[in-house]
C-alpha cells in the first residue's frame, strides 16, 4: 500500500504574490496540500511579466506568463477584493479552516485588510501564519529582489573587480533564500503544533534571508575585520576553484579543486606534474598568494586543449570541474527530468520546488496547471 503524501490533510491560504511566497506555496502543494491561492481582482503581478520573446510567441493579454508558471502549480485561485465586506468575510471563512497561511503584505497593510495573523487566528487558534516582508516587522518598506541583491552586498562581491561594474544575480535569488527560510520555519511551526494544539507566526524577511545567506563572507569579515572583495567567479580562500576558462574547442569549463590532492591530479591531466611541485603551488594556502600566476597558467594551457577531453580526464582522477552550460542545456541533462514536471493545456513542462525524496511517501507525477485568472 502506498503511503500518502506528507501533507496530503493540510489546508493552505496564500495571500501572497511573485517569487518568494507562491514558491512556498507550490511546495506544500507538490507534498499533497489543498492550496488556495488568494488574489485581487488584477491579479499576482507576475501575471503580466514577459519576456519579449514570450510576448511575440504568444500575443495577447494571457493570464498565464511563463514567470508565473515558475510558482504556481497545483493551486486553485480565489479572486477576493479585501477592501470589500463580502471579500473580507470571505477571507475569514477560508482561514477558519486553514492550517497554514503564506502572507507577503508590507508591514501594516495586512492588518488594514483584516488579513494579518491576530485577525485571522482569532477564529481559528491552531492556524500557522507565516509572513514574508522585506525589512521586518518594524520597516514598512517594499523588498525587492535586485534592491536586496544590492543592500546585502551580494552585487558588490558579484563582479570581476576594481573598477567593473557589480552585477545582479540573474535568479531572484534572495527571494529563492527566503522561500526557503519560510518554510523551514513553517515546517518547525507544524512540528511545535503537534506539541502544544497552537498555531504560531512565524516571520521572515527578504534581509535576514540574504544576511544569512553569506556564510563565509560574512564570517570573513565578522572574523578578521577584513571586508571581502571581488574576485569574480573566484573563491577568496581557495585557487583554483570557480575561475571559468576557455579550451581550444571554444568548451568553457569551471574547476573547483579544493585539495592538494586533486590539485595534484588536475597537473597530471594537464601534462604539468612539476606544478605540483613548484613552492608557490604546493598547498592551497600558497596557491591563494601565488593566484594570479597559478591563473595565467591553467588559462594558458587549458586554452590549448580540447575541454571536452579535459573534462573526461578530470573525471577519471576524481577532480571537481564542469561545463558552463545553458539554462535549457541544464534541464535538457538526464539527470534533470525527475525535477520536471509534465506539461498540462498550452504550458509545455514545468520545474519542481521540491528536491527531495524519499522512499517513504510518492512523488506527484502531475500537477495542475497554473491557474487562470477567472
Amino acid at each position: 500500500m502506498t503511503n500518502p503524501l506528507p501533507f496530503a490533510h493540510l489546508r493552505v491560504l496564500e495571500l501572497a504574490s511573485v517569487l518568494a511566497g507562491p514558491q512556498v506555496g507550490q511546495f506544500f502543494a507538490e507534498l499533497g496540500a489543498e492550496v488556495l491561492k488568494v488574489e485581487s481582482p488584477a491579479g499576482d503581478v507576475t501575471r503580466t511579466w514577459k519576456t519579449a520573446a514570450e510576448a511575440a510567441q504568444a500575443p495577447g493579454e494571457a493570464s498565464v506568463s511563463a514567470y508565473f508558471t515558475a510558482s504556481n502549480w497545483g493551486k486553485k485561485t480565489v479572486v477576493l477584493d479585501l477592501t470589500t465586506a463580502v471579500g473580507h468575510a470571505t477571507l475569514r471563512r477560508l482561514a477558519a479552516t486553514a492550517d497554514l497561511v503564506v502572507a507577503s503584505y508590507k508591514p501594516g497593510d495586512a492588518e488594514k485588510l483584516g488579513a494579518d495573523y491576530a485577525s485571522l487566528a482569532a477564529e481559528n487558534p491552531r492556524l500557522i501564519y507565516g509572513h514574508l516582508t522585506g525589512y521586518g516587522p518594524d520597516e514598512a518598506r517594499a523588498g525587492y529582489d535586485a534592491v536586496l541583491q544590492a543592500e546585502a552586498g551580494f552585487m558588490y562581491l558579484n563582479t570581476e573587480g576594481a573598477g567593473q561594474p557589480p552585477q545582479k544575480m540573474p535568479v531572484a535569488m534572495v527571494d529563492m533564500l527566503a522561500a526557503h527560510q519560510l518554510k523551514e520555519g513553517l515546517l518547525t511551526a507544524l512540528l511545535q503544533r503537534e506539541k502544544t494544539g497552537r498555531g504560531a507566526l512565524v516571520h521572515v524577511s527578504l534581509l535576514d534571508s540574504a544576511l544569512a545567506a553569506l556564510a563565509n563572507q560574512a564570517a570573513t569579515y565578522l572574523v578578521t575585520g577584513h571586508d571581502p572583495q571581488p574576485l569574480g567567479s573566484g573563491h577568496p580562500g581557495i585557487v583554483p576553484y570557480g575561475t571559468v576558462y576557455r579550451a581550444a574547442n571554444g568548451r568553457q569549463l569551471v574547476l573547483a579543486v579544493g585539495s592538494d590532492g586533486q590539485f595534484r591530479q588536475l597537473c597530471a591531466a594537464l601534462g604539468q606534474p612539476v606544478w605540483a611541485d613548484d613552492a608557490r603551488f604546493q598547498t592551497n594556502v600558497a596557491r591563494v598568494a601565488h593566484r594570479a600566476a597559478l591563473e595565467a597558467l591553467l588559462t594558458e594551457h587549458i586554452a590549448a586543449v580540447n575541454g571536452d577531453e579535459l573534462l573526461a580526464e578530470l573525471a577519471r582522477r576524481a577532480v571537481p570541474a564542469g561545463a558552463v552550460r545553458t539554462v535549457g542545456e541544464a534541464l535538457s541533462q538526464a539527470s534533470a527530468q525527475p525535477m520536471l514536471l509534465p506539461g498540462a493545456g498550452s504550458i509545455r513542462a514545468g520545474l519542481r520546488t521540491v528536491a527531495f525524496r524519499s522512499p517513504e511517501w510518492p512523488v506527484l507525477s502531475q500537477l495542475s496547471a497554473p491557474p487562470a485568472l477567472p
